[in-house]
């Protein structure tokens, strides 16, 4: 068995990725409380602005209405169905400082997002994550979360070293790649740049326990039992 990699983070986070969604309704209160229930250290979601500026969390960012699909952007939060949760509900509902990742859709959503965490007191827990760099980049000014690249191996041109290196520059904290992107090398020069390494999609026991074993700082899954039995198997 491969010897385990020190993370950054000890120990690594375990995300139920959109709740317990391999247990219960994705992104849903139920949902997320059944993972923490079950052990998950964090919790994932994606989070858009209602047309009236509430943060609400939800994966495709449509709701139907009379047969029609309507994007949430469209919609006031008093039009959504009942179990579409505001950011803030999910937060006041959770324990104090519990770690929160969220894939922010739009760019308007981040103005709401981060006035629902700084009001909870969950601003310096949370990992706010976008596939476009440059943007994350520009919200380093208006926020004290943790900043997050998410991406794919394949579409960093410039390669990994640089690309770590430009992160740690412009105060993006973490790298986040699907679980076949990352080795334990890949991890380890991250780190060497004091940057996060989290990887996500991570279903099965043998993808679990390499992850964690690689030195990943936190994981992605739906299976939230799977992800507490490898930490206990590997940490």
């Amino acid at each position: 068995m491969q010897q385990r990699i020190a993370s950054l983070v000890d120990p690594p986070i375990l995300f139920a990725h959109r709740g317990a969604r391999a247990h219960a309704p994705e992104n849903t209160i139920e949902g997320f409380q059944l993972a923490l229930r079950l052990g998950a250290t964090g919790l994932e979601s994606d989070v858009w602005r209602t047309a009236d500026g509430v943060a609400v969390l939800d994966h495709d960012g449509e709701v139907r209405s009379r047969g029609r699909r309507r994007p949430i952007a469209e919609t006031d939060r008093a039009a959504l169905p009942a179990h579409v949760p505001s950011l803030a509900e999910l937060l006041d509902r959770v324990p104090p400082g519990l770690p929160i990742s969220l894939d922010v859709k739009e760019p308007g959503a981040f103005g709401p997002t981060v006035g629902a965490l700084r009001e909870a007191g969950f601003e310096e827990t949370t990992w706010l994550c976008h596939p476009d760099w440059n943007l994350v980049a520009s919200w380093r000014t208006s926020t004290s979360a943790r900043l997050v690249d998410s991406t794919r191996l394949a579409r960093i041109k410039e390669g990994p070293e640089r690309r770590a290196a430009s992160l740690r520059d412009a105060g993006i904290d973490a790298l986040n790649m699907h679980h076949s992107d990352w080795n334990g090398g890949l991890v380890t020069l991250l780190h060497r740049f004091e940057r996060f390494a989290l990887g996500w999609d991570m279903q099965h026991d043998h993808v679990i326990d390499a992850g964690l074993r690689m030195g990943l700082d936190g994981i992605f899954s739906d299976w939230v039992d799977r992800m507490v039995d490898a930490a206990r198997r590997n940490l």
